[in-house]
């Protein structure tokens, strides 16, 4: 278990004991010694990092509070707009577009008083699990750079797991942030859908994806999450309530919950992932909850109803980047060449098979019997799960079906691929919050991570089983 860095970073800061460009320096350096190996970052932003930790500073000086989060290095994943820095999401068709505003949660992050290090890299436009897609080069897993660091955020789970930032942000459509979490060995939460803005993140599957933390801990990633969440009018979907206090969730224990084990969960999960979601159902007994079985007939069904509804949203939301608004150009005789031209080589190969999936999907003749069949599946999955929360206030399942893999081993099969969002996937068509915690290893001594699911505002719940969790993990070690 590896213990929390924003806490103890923001209380030094805060407190004087500690000045915020000492703590930055320590994490340049970090970065300048590993970050040609993992290629995490597409952009560091050392000037403008220290910029601020030197506004942080002269706060303090003057006896003012900077904030939750102050002098704390955050990483953001490169499909987060940022005002006036490049804003990628690692394909060439944005390489050199940069947004005029801040998201929301950057902004957030701002009030909060983080300090941003960089733009992590990621899979192009946030369409995989492996971070091999991006136009920038693959990310490399701190842990074995032989091997992945999942995806589609690698670029953030890598940059926490190496030490590189205290914490960062990524966006999780099918998994994109608990994926990575699990290979990496660190905790990634994708919220409720609606409690944390979409609003300047840069979208791939609009009723899908949502902004979520990468931590060291529990704690760390509760802080983290509470500092970006809440209501935001400038997003339709915004949840119009306060996000609530995690901090007495990491405390309360599991004395009385009832944890859900799915009896009828698909198959694809490696013996040494299964033993170590095996060993969490134990931990948590031991510790007072009850362990109830039950069944989500419609889980099975999620992979397959995904692939359907998030290349369709794709193929609406990407329709938009066609050579004349913003980004690049390929200049050609008339306009349908342009276009084409443009988006030929704009697009890497996994973003344009997914774009070419979603535009069959919604083509006449198509629609009712692929897009529509899906979204009845997504009805029947959020159905099937408020059943079984009826019976349990949590489910646990692995995060992801293996370890961290080896770069190249999937990538001429993308079914094999995709089967990797076979857990995490769910969540995202319901619209329920889900994390991963490192739960000891596997295979190779690599980690392994237990995915904590719950109802929708579930948080606190959540946040309770995945404490107890950890605090297991630890007391195994």
């Amino acid at each position: 278990m590896t213990a929390g860095q924003i806490r103890p970073i923001a209380n030094s800061v805060r407190s004087g004991a500690a000045r915020a460009v000492d703590v930055l320096n320590g994490y340049l350096a970090r970065i300048d010694a590993r970050e040609a190996e993992i290629n995490a970052f597409n952009l560091v932003l050392h000037d403008e990092a220290r910029e601020r930790a030197e506004v942080i500073d002269a706060e303090v000086a003057a006896g003012r509070d900077p904030g939750v989060l102050a002098g704390v290095p955050i990483a953001l994943k490169d499909n987060m707009c940022t005002r006036g820095v490049p804003t990628t999401c690692s394909s060439k068709i944005l390489q050199d577009w940069r947004p005029p505003y801040d998201a929301t949660v950057v902004q957030r992050l701002a009030a909060a008083g983080a300090v941003i290090v960089g733009k992590t890299n990621l899979d192009e436009f946030a369409m995989g699990s492996s971070t091999e897609n991006s136009a920038f080069g693959p990310t490399r897993n701190p842990l074995d750079v032989t091997r992945v660091p999942g995806g589609s955020s690698g670029g953030s789970a890598a940059a926490v797991a190496a030490g590189f930032a205290a914490g960062s942000l990524g966006s999780d459509t099918g998994g994109s942030i608990r994926q990575p979490a699990a290979l990496c060995g660190v905790v990634g939460v994708k919220p409720t859908y609606g409690t944390v803005s979409r609003l300047g993140l840069v979208a791939f599957a609009s009723s899908l994806d949502q902004i979520g933390p990468f931590t060291t801990d529990v704690a760390d990633a509760a802080l983290l999450l509470e500092a970006i969440a809440g209501h935001d009018p400038g997003d339709s979907t915004s949840i119009p309530k306060p996000f609530p206090s995690l901090e007495p969730s990491l405390t309360r224990g599991v004395e009385g919950l009832r944890i859900g084990r799915i009896t009828d969960l698909p198959g694809g999960a490696d013996a040494d992932v299964q033993a170590r979601v095996d060993a969490a159902f134990d931990a948590l007994a031991a510790a007072g909850a009850t362990i109830v079985d039950v069944t989500i007939p419609a889980f099975t069904y999620g992979l397959t109803a995904y692939y359907l509804i998030a290349p369709a949203e794709a193929s609406s939301n990407l329709a938009r980047y066609d050579g004349v608004r913003y980004g690049m150009r390929v200049a050609a005789a008339d306009t349908n060449a342009m276009y084409s031209a443009t988006r030929s080589a704009g697009f890497g190969p996994e973003v344009r098979r997914r774009i070419m999936l979603g535009t069959y999907a919604l083509s006449a003749g198509y629609y009712d019997a692929y897009y529509g069949k899906a979204l009845k599946v997504r009805r029947l999955m959020a159905h099937d799960f408020d059943a079984a929360y009826a019976d349990v206030d949590v489910v646990l399942t692995p995060a992801s079906p293996s370890v961290a893999f080896p770069f190249g081993s999937k990538t001429s099969d993308p079914l094999a691929m995709y089967l990797c969002d076979t857990y995490t996937i769910p969540s995202n068509l319901t619209g329920h919050p889900a994390m991963s915690v490192p739960f000891g290893t596997g295979a190779d001594g690599l980690p392994v991570g237990v995915q904590v699911l719950a109802p929708a505002l579930g948080e606190a719940t959540m946040f309770a089983v995945a404490a107890e969790l950890e605090r297991a993990a630890g007391a195994a070690q």
